[in-house]
């Protein structure tokens, strides 16, 4: 597979250039995700960065590569809404963040 050197912006992988594997189209992966394992042995924190342009525009409006610029939230987009999938469940899937007391 083909690989490109990426730089990254921003977060604790500023300034670094890092190569990516391309996809089947050329193009890395719209986020990119960098597990760090955490001291104590607990989970992992899971910094996340998304693609963007390199250079937009330019005279011509030719693409001049991708970067990567850090997301501090992390979750937000990332996977695909289709209309007829599940909605999220879990502990903030109710309005309060708590269990549902509706029936009791």
């Amino acid at each position: 597979m083909k690989s490109q050197d990426t730089p990254f912006v921003g977060g604790p992988l500023d300034g670094r250039v890092l190569p990516v594997l391309l996809g089947p189209t050329g193009h890395p992966p719209k986020t990119y995700r960098v597990p760090v394992p955490d001291a104590a042995g607990g989970p992992p924190t899971v910094l996340v960065y998304r693609r963007v342009e390199a250079n937009p525009g330019g005279r011509l409006g030719l693409h001049r590569g991708w970067k990567y610029e850090y997301d501090p939230e992390g979750d937000r987009g990332g996977r695909l809404r289709w209309p007829w999938s599940k909605a999220r469940t879990g502990p903030d899937a109710t309005p309060g963040g708590g269990p549902d007391t509706a029936g009791g």
